[in-house]
């Protein structure tokens, strides 16, 4: 029996309109997303800052006037107004801002010149130039710190000095060894490759007939680079300043290790001293500080980009480029840009030899050893550990990384593609727009601070969600939050490249929501899917910052393990994981660039 016609004037009940509304896959999708979100990183956020002015019951043993959930500056006055502020904050702040700027300055300089060099000139060598400096974002970016203690330490921690030391018998000063200069440098040459990658692929994206046009009117070449090329590259090049100066400013691994000896802190490694000496407060102060630097420097980077919009001219429908001749400084260039480009490869075949060395700063054959590969127990070695390859501490920190790494890539990659789902199909609406811009918040958080922020959210049961600090669930999660605005992003681009139609004719034959992400969506984003699988198990696979503070004795990570070993001075140790690190994340790529066709230098390098 057909249903009869509603009446004049009835209206369909609230809750039915609601039902029918959330039967939509993007508004479903979008709401739980927004939830997820909401929880994940909104409220976390808001929790923490609470927590900053109310007494809590532990304040009890730092002051008399403690009143348990009432509300309070002191933490606020302690951190920022106390006889403890100035190296509490004010030093590691100024410090944490000077080695940001340093960073992106000289990452700038080396980022864009390698850039230019290989999109824009006939310098030959471009692929191999293009290969060697992708290599950084392979590896951890306190690596390089390592490598330098290994050629520039001197006496000032003990041990073995550095080859410089060891070989010339000269004594590198403190100030070169230790602090803001080799921080900056260390920091520089890892993150210079964001530069490269995303100023390179401005460069190549960039229409040649404006450049051809004003050669022809005369103009010369500086002339031409300075009112045309980097104009039209400025945005990304601000985006590349702001991305690394917030990397900058939160890094934890590097200053650790070069900046504590002569009492060099920023405020990533006192927010880390302060959860140690279980000042929680103070350091969640001193993340939303962090928090909040970073959202001042995006917010500035926003209204700069948002001024020259009107530059943006970067299109792939432009005519082919002319190359800028160097004539014979062609191989002088190239051997700069292959110095420049192997900075990072040299210290690692350093850092390989050195794991063969019984004893450091001997370099004779006569001190070869495998003990620190597989080796066991020796009382005449000072470690007293087993070779890393017979090490159960070794072997449960490869299992929690590759776990990690695997179950949050996965994870990462098909949730990116879920939301980015939403913001793509749903971006004239206002739930798209959301989801679009709450996945960008985890950028806003330096991981160091994120980590903070959860060690308070999941140490104790919340909700209907157990308590996870201590669990390899606790590490994946916030390893997936911090990647969402990456992921997202590659997602919603995927989705924007796939018409509706097709989704459409599923429909009407009767298909699914699911059926037709699984039959339809996915096959037709799968190289997105496996190049955002492949950067997040990168990323995880070396990630320090982000997971310190969260693991235990029982979710320790090969980074972690790592860097207890270099805090402990066991420096053989610690280079043999560091190569089976670089080893896993290499063939990991390897797998991913020929069989999911995903390249890191895909765009970047020429013939």
């Amino acid at each position: 029996m057909a249903n009869k016609p509603a009446p004049a004037g009835y209206r369909r009940r609230p809750l039915n309109r609601a039902l029918d509304w959330l039967r939509h896959p993007v508004h479903a999708i979008g709401m739980a997303a927004l939830l997820f979100l909401a929880y994940t990183v909104v409220w976390p956020v808001l929790r923490i800052a609470y927590t900053t002015f109310v007494w809590r019951q532990q304040d009890v043993r730092l002051t008399a006037e403690a009143n348990p959930g009432h509300f309070t500056l002191y933490h606020w006055t302690r951190v920022l107004a106390s006889d403890m502020s100035v190296s509490l904050f004010y030093k590691p702040i100024l410090n944490s801002l000077a080695v940001g700027a340093a960073v992106s300055a000289l990452s700038l300089a080396l980022g864009c010149g390698l850039a230019w060099l290989v999109t824009r000139t006939d310098m030959p060598l471009k692929r191999t130039i293009s290969f060697l400096a992708v290599i950084p974002y392979l590896l951890p970016a306190w690596i390089l710190s390592q490598a330098w203690l290994t050629f520039f330490k001197n006496g000032k921690i003990g041990g073995t000095p550095g080859i410089l030391a060891s070989l010339l018998h000269v004594s590198p000063p403190d100030w070169l060894s230790y602090g803001f200069v080799p921080i900056v440098i260390s920091l520089s040459l890892h993150d210079s490759v964001f530069f490269f990658l995303i100023v390179g692929a401005a460069l190549n994206g960039m229409n040649g007939q404006l450049e051809d046009a004003a050669s022809v009117a005369g103009a010369k070449r500086l002339t031409v680079l300075r009112r045309i090329v980097l104009p039209l590259v400025l945005p990304s090049i601000l985006s590349g300043f702001i991305l690394i100066f917030t990397k900058a400013i939160g890094a934890y691994g590097v200053p650790a290790l070069l900046g504590t000896p002569v009492d060099f802190y920023m405020i990533s490694t006192m927010l880390y001293s302060s959860m140690r000496s279980r000042l929680t407060t103070e350091a969640n102060v001193l993340s939303l500080t962090l928090m909040l630097i970073s959202i001042l420097a995006i917010y500035l980077n926003q209204r700069a980009v948002g001024r020259r919009r009107s530059y943006v001219t970067v299109t792939g429908k432009g005519a082919a480029r002319t190359l800028t001749l160097l004539g014979a400084w062609r191989k002088p260039a190239a051997a700069a840009g292959l110095v420049m480009a192997a900075a990072a490869v040299v210290p690692l075949l350093v850092l390989f030899a050195q794991s063969f060395m019984l004893k450091e700063g001997h370099y004779g054959l006569g001190n070869f050893t495998t003990h620190y590969w597989w080796g066991g127990s020796d009382p005449n070695i000072n470690t007293g550990e087993k070779g890393v390859m017979r090490n159960p501490i070794f072997m449960l920190a490869l299992r929690n990384s590759l776990a990690i790494a695997g179950a949050a890539s996965v994870i990462a990659a098909v949730l990116g593609l879920v939301l980015g789902y939403v913001a793509a199909r749903g971006r004239h609406t206002w739930l798209g727009r959301a989801v679009d811009q709450a996945s960008f918040l985890p950028y806003l958080i330096p991981g160091i601070s994120l980590a903070a922020i959860y060690i308070s959210m999941f140490a104790k049961p919340t909700l209907f969600i157990p308590a996870l600090y201590g669990t390899i669930s606790l590490l994946v999660l916030i390893t997936v939050v911090k990647e969402l605005p990456f992921t997202v992003k590659a997602g919603g681009a995927a989705m924007m490249q796939i018409g509706t139609e097709l989704e459409e004719a599923a429909q009407i034959g009767g298909a699914s929501w699911f059926m037709r992400f699984r039959r339809i969506l996915l096959p037709l984003t799968r190289k997105s899917l496996v190049s955002t699988f492949l950067l997040v198990f990168i990323g995880a696979m070396k990630e320090m910052e982000l997971i310190i503070m969260l693991v235990t004795p029982r979710t320790e990570t090969l980074t972690t393990l790592t860097f207890y070993y270099a805090e402990k001075g066991y420096e053989q140790l610690t280079n043999v994981i560091l190569m089976i690190i670089i080893a896993i994340v290499i063939a990991v790529y390897a797998v991913a660039v020929k069989f999911g066709k995903a390249d890191l230098t895909q765009g970047i390098g020429g013939s």
